[in-house]
């Protein structure tokens, strides 16, 4: 047999089958079964739960900064169009940025003088038939046998004055005046940020991509894009339906003669980027003013103009000028609506439906430009035999 020549295969046979088995049984094989693929699942969830609390957390500790940045980078998104319509004709970056910030003050510095104007041209005759209708209120319900006696009346008056004169309603006003202070400041950083995105947005962008090679850059880059696209196709198509839905019903209120019609008619613009609730709490509000300035037959009339103007809107408004791609289920803008108000109140629900279809325009070109993430993607129905 040579020295160096292969070697014949050793059996090695084991004194106890036991071993073997325990061998089978590495620490590993435990997560292996159905069981141990649930607690994994379980961890990576619990993971990803803490993570997004503390996201939360961070972003409610740092609203003075979080909240301007995120409406910074809503309205850049919708003004990005015309920032690259500028751009195109060889307008410089920071001569764009002007016109359109100048541009978007003059038109709500005029917006607000007319609220303004209406409001001091009818607040007295306003006042007057909410007087009228009021003292007519109390005389009709005086008869009912639930109404508050004269003495009960004296008494609510005394504590309201009570509470007005007490030293909490002055830590109140101070509080208030603090929340002023802020909102100056954020409204101040808010301006400061939307510049430097409309004059340098495309190249922070780029700058943040940086990091990203390959696939990762490609999905990057569409994430972006989608973003924006998303943001400025929400802003621009409800700052269009909110406007026809405010001349519509700015038309029913002056045919009916209710007063302060201008600015409940700009409130319905404003209120019609909370959706759902938005609607509904401004045909109230004009119901209330055309009931205590008018009677209840006018009332009722304001409330028809509403109903028939938000009916056109939802049918045949919204899916024209919001696209198929921008609709979201109504349990959906539900559930965001109201995490969002409990998140951030009423800023909170306002940015919780962009936000929203933000996320899920993501999901739509993750592993592609028309191709969505694997979970999101529609099963195709097997073919029927016969």
């Amino acid at each position: 047999m040579p020295l160096f020549g292969p070697r014949e295969p050793r059996i090695v046979r084991l004194q106890n089958p036991s071993v073997a088995l325990k061998a089978d049984r590495a620490p590993w094989s435990l997560w292996a079964d159905g069981f141990g693929r649930l607690a994994i699942r379980s961890i990576q969830a619990i993971v990803v739960v803490a993570i997004a609390a503390g996201i939360i957390f961070v972003i409610q500790s740092l609203t003075l900064v979080t909240i301007p940045l995120v409406l910074a980078l809503i309205f850049a998104s919708a003004f990005a169009p015309a920032m690259r319509w500028m751009r195109g004709r060889g307008v410089p970056s920071v001569l764009a940025t002007l016109i359109t910030l100048l541009t978007t003050v003059i038109l709500l510095g005029g917006l607000g003088w007319l609220i303004v104007w209406a409001v001091r041209d009818q607040w007295d005759e306003l006042y007057a038939q909410a007087q009228d209708g009021f003292a007519h209120f109390a005389a009709w319900a005086q008869d009912l046998p639930f109404f508050p006696t004269a003495d009960q009346l004296d008494d609510w008056i005394d504590q309201l004055t009570a509470f007005f004169t007490s030293a909490q309603f002055g830590s109140g006003a101070i509080a208030g005046v603090g929340a002023v202070a802020s909102f100056i400041t954020g409204f101040v950083l808010l301006v400061t940020i939307l510049f430097f995105f409309l004059k340098d947005g495309p190249q922070m962008w780029e700058f943040l991509l940086r990091p990203f090679r390959g696939e990762h850059y490609a999905r990057a880059r569409r994430v972006g894009d989608k973003t924006v696209s998303v943001l400025g196709s929400y802003v621009r198509g409800t700052a269009a339906v909110a406007a026809v839905d405010a001349i519509g019903i700015l038309i029913g209120l002056l045919i009916l003669q209710v007063p302060l019609a201008l600015p409940l008619s700009v409130l319905v613009f404003v209120l019609a980027f909370i959706p759902i609730v938005g609607a509904t709490v401004a045909g109230i509000l004009a119901a209330l003013v055309a009931l205590v300035a008018n009677d209840w037959v006018n009332a009722l009339a304001v409330v028809g103009v509403v109903v028939l103007v938000n009916q056109l809107e939802g049918n045949f408004l919204q899916p024209v000028l919001m696209g198929r791609s921008m609709k979201l289920h109504a349990f959906v803008i539900l559930v965001a609506l109201t995490v969002g108000a409990a998140l951030g109140g009423v800023l909170g629900a306002i940015l919780a439906v962009p936000i929203t279809a933000v996320a899920w325009g993501v999901v739509q070109v993750w592993d592609g430009p028309s191709l969505p993430a694997r979970w999101a993607r529609a099963k195709r129905q097997p073919d029927r035999v016969g």
